[in-house]
């Protein structure tokens, strides 16, 4: 492709001075309090030479740059070489010369017209780059620059900090970086302008890993002060009753749309569901206009890492409820505290807690236990700080499950998580899981042999093994019995297996393609990498085949009665959407998806009593939805307004407030007229 971009010429910024002599740069990656990786730039002149890894969780991106700056800071050569989060091979490129600026990446490759270098926004870059991108812009006529594909990034100063003591003691300053994702993210920089840190992402320059905490206590509380002013920006309360008419509302039990209804609410509950138009609405009222449109309880994620953005996103997507699956313990505490209280915006959490065993491979969420008897104790910490489940991941030891199922189910908790590493799901089934996570835990025990290691990214790529599976085997057979026999559930995020399974460089996966168009073209570009290998067509078939795999057990365990938990494990609110499309695509009617990510969670949580349904006395969460989903499941991308506990959101003021181009307006709002 080619493009001419028209702006503010970056010849026109005051030149940078490069580094006057040999340095390096030394950063180290931390993740929960445990190192993780490095950066390395080893920067001379103008030339600057980067080493990247990074490994958690199993997984984990890998770099090696050069960089060639201009006079201006900005690159004018650049190759990437490495592997991305899963281990794809990236090979990314770009040059300025002689009035072109030219680009090759996994997501795109492209050429424009240039008299000056244009600042290239890569897609598979180590982090050290976002220093580069905040010396530039603060030399740039109003902190803002337009950048290549295409876009343009802003930086704004926060606040001066001192951290450290005595001769090590160091002045930095915070700025705000946004523009190109869907939310901004916060750099550190010396006095001299180098990079100090990134506390989103974990990076400290190596000497000063004691500072981290307190700079991504900073962050958090900028985070935080965001957050409660989108709350106070974003949330409608009402004086006095709300009347929401002319809607057909959806009743779980039946699975279907019922008669134009109003639907009337005082405070935060339900008072009346009567017939459109049977009564007038009084003065005082105000008046919601549904136009006809589907209302639905709230939309459930049972797979979700809360952070204070994703609260709002799931709002957006009509999302009312989340289970949260693994978090920083003390931070989810506090997000849970203020969404109570109604500080901030978002839907109502379900904790769980993340219990993790010590291994190369380890996640860094919640604990990591080297003991049995810690591992115990974790479980007594999460009790009696309010989680309902444990989780436990990939690298706890096996033999550790049935007497933390135990403790677990003495306290009252439930029992969730990956099936360990050497483990089966039908070992964690009889030992006592209430429920797997995600259904390639599942499927990865009818599919890989015994002794290999899915604490690795095995357990994502071997997925494309199931292409050959055969459902009808006794090996899935019996699995599938034990489900039925322990009643143990199955949170799906089928929407992750078919990102990774499906991506193929340059190309939109097709649960992407309704909404990619609208969001920032940072966050377009991520969404059109490749995550899996492929190496001729037999790969991509597997892949797709192994996914078809992944749809027909979805339909197979509905048919036998195996109840399913819609998840994502993400956290934009686009992917649950999908994730029912998905279950609709796997042949499972579209009225029973919306029975299962309405009232069979709640019941599954057992709050049926309060929430699931529209019904008079029962807590107000709900959504506003044009068109009909139980005919059209994709409908429900066509959230018009979201309400918990009487509080109502509109998705497109939301969407507005990320630079998201809506998807459907908000729905008339008046004061009732007297008589």
């Amino acid at each position: 492709m080619r493009m001419f971009l028209l702006g503010a010429s970056l010849a026109a910024l005051i030149s940078l001075a490069g580094p006057a002599a040999a340095e390096t740069e030394s950063y180290v990656v931390i993740a929960n309090g445990e190192r993780v990786g490095h950066l390395t730039a080893e920067v001379e002149g103008s030339q600057v030479e980067i080493d990247y890894a990074v490994s958690n969780n199993g997984r984990g991106p890998k770099a090696q740059e050069r960089i060639t700056l201009g006079p201006d800071g900005v690159p004018v050569e650049w190759s990437i070489k490495g592997s991305s989060l899963f281990g794809n091979a990236v090979d990314e490129r770009y040059a300025w010369k002689d009035g072109e600026a030219a680009w090759k990446s996994a997501p795109d490759e492209g050429e424009v017209e240039a008299a000056a270098p244009i600042f290239y926004v890569p897609a598979d870059a180590s982090p050290w780059i976002e220093g580069q991108f905040a010396r530039v812009l603060l030399k740039a006529p109003g902190q803002t620059l337009p950048v290549l594909p295409s876009g343009s990034l802003k930086l704004e100063k926060v606040r001066d900090v001192t951290l450290g003591e005595g001769s090590r003691a160091k002045a930095l300053t915070i700025y705000e970086m946004s523009g190109i994702d869907l939310e901004p993210g916060y750099v550190v920089l010396e006095a001299d302008g180098d990079l100090f840190a990134l506390p989103g992402a974990g990076v400290v320059r190596e000497g000063y890993e004691a500072e981290l905490q307190a700079l991504r206590d900073m962050n958090r509380d900028l985070a935080m002060d965001r957050a409660k002013a989108a709350r106070d920006k974003l949330a409608h309360s009402f004086d006095g009753p709300v009347r929401i008419a002319d809607v057909r509302v959806f009743d779980p039990l039946t699975m279907k749309l019922g008669a134009p209804s109003d639907v009337l609410i005082e405070g935060d509950r339900i008072v009346s569901v009567t017939a459109h138009g049977a009564a007038r609405p009084a003065a005082g009222e105000t008046v919601i206009d549904g136009q006809g449109g589907a209302l639905l309880p709230g939309l459930h994620d049972m797979h979700h890492h809360t952070s204070l953005s994703s609260a709002l996103f799931n709002l957006a997507a009509g999302v009312t409820a989340v289970r949260d699956q693994g978090n920083e313990n003390e931070a989810l505490l506090e997000w849970t505290k203020l969404l109570e209280a109604g500080e901030i915006a978002g839907p109502r959490i379900v904790r769980n807690g993340f219990l993790e065993g010590r291994s190369p491979y380890s996640a860094r969420h919640g604990f990591i236990a080297d003991s049995l008897e810690e591992a115990l104790k974790d479980v007594e910490w999460y009790h009696e700080h309010g989680y309902w489940q444990i989780k436990i991941y990939n690298s706890f030891n096996p033999d550790w499950v049935a007497p933390v199922i135990e403790k677990a189910h003495a306290l009252g908790m439930g029992v969730t998580g990956h099936v360990p590493a050497f483990s089966s799901p039908d070992r964690v089934i009889f030992e006592g899981y209430d429920d797997i996570a995600h259904v390639n835990q599942l499927m990865l025990g009818w599919i890989l042999e015994a002794g290999e290691d899915t604490r690795t990214p095995l357990r994502l790529t071997g997925m494309a093994r199931g292409a050959n599976l055969d459902l009808s085997s006794p090996r899935v057979r019996e699995t599938v019995e034990a489900m039925k026999t322990h009643d143990v559930a199955l949170d799906t995020t089928a929407v992750i297996l078919e990102r990774l399974m499906l991506s193929r460089s340059g190309e939109v996966n097709p649960g992407d393609a309704p909404y990619l168009s609208h969001v920032p073209i940072g966050y377009q570009r991520y969404r059109k990498r490749g995550f899996v290998s492929l190496y001729g067509p037999d790969d991509d078939r597997a892949y797709r085949q192994g996914f078809q795999k992944v749809l027909d057990t979805l339909k197979l365990l509905d048919d036998e009665g195996v109840l399913l938990l819609p998840g994502t494990d993400d956290g934009t609110g686009f992917t649950l959407l999908r994730e029912l499309e998905l279950y609709v695509k796997a042949g499972i009617p579209a009225g029973k998806t919306l029975r299962l990510a309405t009232y069979d969670m709640e019941a599954y949580f057992g709050r049926e009593a309060e929430l699931g349904s529209i019904e008079a006395g029962k807590l107000a969460d709900l959504i506003l939805v044009a068109g009909d989903p139980t005919a059209d499941i994709s409908d429900i991308r066509k959230t018009r307004m979201t309400m918990v506990g009487g509080v109502a959101y509109f998705p497109a003021e939301i969407y507005e407030h990320f630079s998201i181009e809506p998807f459907a307006p908000p729905p008339p709002v008046r004061p009732a007229q007297a008589d």
